[in-house]
């Protein structure tokens, strides 16, 4: 285990016991090993400093800056940060993605995640939604529970990642929110469908109750069928999410956000679904472009034996009549990204992070 500095001893004692974790049957044994620990809070700004002992040797991270996007900001309330990220799962980026021009050194995992860790307490979310999740009992459910948030997991039943060797169990999505903003009011894990056949991608739906506002919202997390060939199936999970999504709010009675992977361009058939819902989504990333109605030129971008890969595939839909998006995080830049694309030892996953900032509508009772 790398030395993470000798300023917080307690902290290193948690970080050091999550990076010499290995296989799922040992996430027992680490979350009793962890339990009392966990227990006292930790500072953001201790975890962010270890963090950064471990990657001195990294170059630094690169600097995106958040993009203002509502002109009059006339609420009185602070606004919800959500950061959408496939982080990419640690059995996959080593044992099944053939990133032919990253470093397997990039990829180690007692740095990686402390990359990830980075840029997750660079922006400090309000809620986090992770796709490829397989590090979550030894890493990211003991530490950010630590940090405030309440956890849940769910993982794909049949997950890629039990068939690396020395894999560290099913990779899954992942969803965190502050305790100190939000009260969970139902909770929902979702395993999605197509064609009326239970499939192995998955999404956990969550309404939440905002203790600022008293105003009640549902926020979603998904990761759809990947791979070119399979159109329909994503367009049929699509709809099933869709589905569950308009009982859970109620017909859109309740405000909703959803974010993920949704492995499919804007030109695919699931993503005219959610454009054209009766819950009248509008993807948030859109308002980056000059008309308003471009999505960016790519959210992932990797080079794979087959050839360079470059694609628009995450997103944050969000409920246009009840949201507004106050600011969304810029993308990295081709110059930054580099000409070995994604992950780098800059970057940890092949898929960008996305944060808006979003604030509720100041007329609840809005019309569709």
């Amino acid at each position: 285990v790398c030395s993470m500095g000798n300023s917080t001893s307690r902290l290193y004692s948690v970080l050091a016991k999550t990076l010499s974790s290995g296989t799922v049957s040992q996430h027992q044994d680490c979350l009793e090993q962890l339990d009392s620990a966990r227990l006292d809070p930790l500072d953001p700004k201790d975890l962010l400093e270890e963090c950064q002992i471990v990657l001195q040797k990294r170059p630094p991270r690169f600097q995106r800056n958040f993009v203002n996007l509502l002109k009059n900001t006339a609420s009185n309330h602070r606004p919800i940060r959500v950061m959408q990220w496939n982080i990419l799962a640690q059995a996959l980026g080593e044992g099944k993605d053939n990133f032919v021009q990253c470093p397997m050194e990039a990829l180690k995992w007692e740095e990686r995640k402390c990359l990830i860790l980075e840029e997750i307490l660079a922006y400090r979310p309000d809620i986090l939604c992770l796709q490829e999740v397989d590090h979550y009992f030894d890493t990211f459910e003991p530490l950010l529970s630590r940090l405030g948030y309440q956890c849940t997991f769910f993982p794909k039943p049949w997950s890629p990642c039990l068939d690396v060797e020395r894999n560290n169990g099913p990779d899954g999505c992942a969803m965190f929110f502050l305790k100190e903003r939000f009260e969970l009011i139902n909770s929902n894990n979702i395993r999605l469908t197509a064609m009326k056949l239970k499939t192995n991608q998955v999404a956990i739906a969550q309404t939440l109750k905002c203790h600022e506002t008293g105003r009640l919202f549902c926020i979603a997390v998904t990761h759809l069928k990947a791979r070119t060939g399979w159109e329909r199936f994503r367009s049929a999970q699509g709809c099933d999410l869709l589905q569950n999504l308009k009982n859970i709010t109620q017909g859109a009675k309740i405000p909703l956000i959803v974010c993920g992977d949704f492995n499919a361009e804007p030109t695919e058939e699931v993503y005219r679904e959610f454009s054209n819902s009766s819950l009248n989504l509008n993807s948030a990333y859109k308002l980056l472009s000059p008309d308003g109605q471009s999505e960016p030129p790519y959210t992932t971008w990797k080079i794979r034996p087959s050839g360079e890969c470059r694609h628009t595939l995450d997103y944050i839909w969000y409920s246009q009549h009840a949201l507004n998006v106050n600011s969304a995080l810029g993308l990295l830049t081709e110059e930054q990204i580099g000409p070995n694309r994604l992950p780098s030892f800059n970057y940890p996953s092949d898929h960008l992070s996305l944060v808006c900032d979003f604030s509720f509508n100041q007329d609840p009772d809005r019309l569709l």
